[in-house]
Parts: structure tokens; C-alpha cells; sequence
């Protein structure tokens, strides 16, 4: 079955650059010229990923960074940023907004068709996976609804960004396994782990103050000393 790759906003000209790569991996490149009909392509097409090519400034607060989030909150499928911004700063902003991956735009495109082939298989498994699961994780009065992103506590809607969605699901869907700092960023940033202690140790205390009822004395977001924390 041949994949959709939904391109938005080709400043960059990456486009003329995968389009060839990406057909002889039976992948459809389209291109969305605008934010509209972006959306639109959305709601009538299966899209299988979407690049998003967008400017961002070096500290990523941007109308990119808003778009990133309000189509994450509309579309679960693989999202990969194309900037000809560098700097770190921006990378970490567009991943935490809810891009699967960045790459810049100057890359080999050998290298962005792997990344794309890399999130489709992770999709495409994924999707595999939900048919023969319940997206619906419920542990005492925590329930953490896959299908419509939502979490509940004792019935208590409860607002996630999506990087704290991303680690509590994670450590929902594998109730009672010990993560580490690194496992969890490496899992939810799919990137390598360097000095992440003290970002994982932000997230998991802003989690905490959402869900615990006693962010000191946690229910279902534990810490398991020296190893890392855990559900359950």
C-alpha cells in the first residue's frame, strides 16, 4: 500500500529534494501550499506523515512552535520538523511541542528519507498494536483514554502538554516497569540521552502536581530510587 507524505509550507525546497527518493519507496509526496488547506488534506485524505518546513527563531517561540502543537492536538500521526533553524534551543522547542523528530533543512536527504521510513515503521507498529489492545488504561481512579488523549482522576479532566502525555502513557501502557532518565527521554524525544536528569526530574514533578492528590506522597507516579520511576 503506498504511504502519504503530507508536505506543508516547502520554503525550502524540500520537496524537489525527497520527491524522487521517496517514489521509489512507494511514497506520495503532496504538498500543502497553505494552513487551510493543510487541515483540509487532513480531514479528507489518509495521511500517513506529515513535514512541517518551518522558520523558528532561535529561542522556537513562534507561530511554527503554535502550529506544531494545534496539529498534534488534531492528528496523532508522525510529525517531523524541516528548519533551516539550528540552534538547540529551537530543536528542543519544536520536539516538546509534539514533533516526533528535526531535521534541518540542509540535511542529506538520504538521511530525512530514512527518518521518514524510521517514523512509519514506529507508526505503522504502533497502529498494529491499538487493533488488538484497549486504548483506554485505567489504574485505580487514574484512566488515560489512547483514542481521544485524555486523562482523568477520579473523573477530574486534567490537562497534559503533550511531552507529560507522552511519559504517562508510557508508563502507563507498561504498568509497574522501572524507566530511567534516560529511557524516557530517549523514548519520548528519540534522541540521545546526555544530562537529561534534570528535564525528566521538571516533567515528572509538573505530572505529579496534575495527578497526584499529594504530589509528596504520590499514588501512581512513584520513584523508584536510584533506578527511576514507575506506574503503578
Amino acid at each position: 500500500m503506498e504511504k502519504r507524505v503530507l508536505v506543508y509550507n516547502n520554503q525550502t525546497g524540500i520537496v524537489e529534494k525527497i520527491t524522487f527518493l521517496c517514489r521509489r519507496e512507494n511514497l506520495s509526496v503532496l504538498v500543502a501550499a497553505d494552513v487551510q488547506q493543510l487541515y483540509e488534506m487532513l480531514d479528507k485524505m489518509e495521511i500517513h506523515l506529515m513535514l512541517v518546513d518551518v522558520a523558528l527563531n532561535d529561542k522556537g517561540w513562534d507561530k511554527g512552535i503554535e502550529l506544531i502543537m494545534r496539529l498534534r492536538r488534531k492528528s496523532c500521526i508522525p510529525l517531523i520538523v524541516v528548519s533551516a533553524q539550528t540552534a538547540e534551543t529551537a530543536k528542543i522547542m519544536a520536539l516538546e511541542s509534539g514533533a516526533d523528530d528535526y531535521v534541518t533543512a540542509d540535511c542529506n536527504p538520504l538521511v530525512l528519507l530514512a527518518r521518514i521510513k524510521s517514523q512509519l515503521r514506529r507508526y505503522t507498529q504502533m497502529m498494529g498494536m491499538c487493533e488488538n489492545i484497549d486504548k483506554i488504561y485505567r489504574i485505580g481512579g487514574l484512566t488515560l483514554d489512547d483514542s481521544r488523549r485524555t486523562v482523568t482522576v477520579e473523573g477530574r479532566n486534567v490537562h497534559l502538554t503533550p511531552v507529560e502525555y507522552k511519559i504517562l502513557r508510557l508508563l502507563v501502557q507498561q504498568r509497574g516497569k522501572v524507566f530511567s532518565n534516560a529511557q524516557i527521554y530517549e523514548n519520548i524525544w528519540n534522541m540521545r540521552a546526555v544530562g537529561v536528569n534534570n528535564t525528566i526530574a521538571v516533567h515528572i514533578c509538573h505530572l505529579r502536581e496534575k495527578i497526584e492528590e499529594d504530589p509528596k506522597q504520590p499514588k501512581y507516579l512513584k520513584v523508584v530510587w536510584g533506578n527511576g520511576y514507575k506506574v503503578g
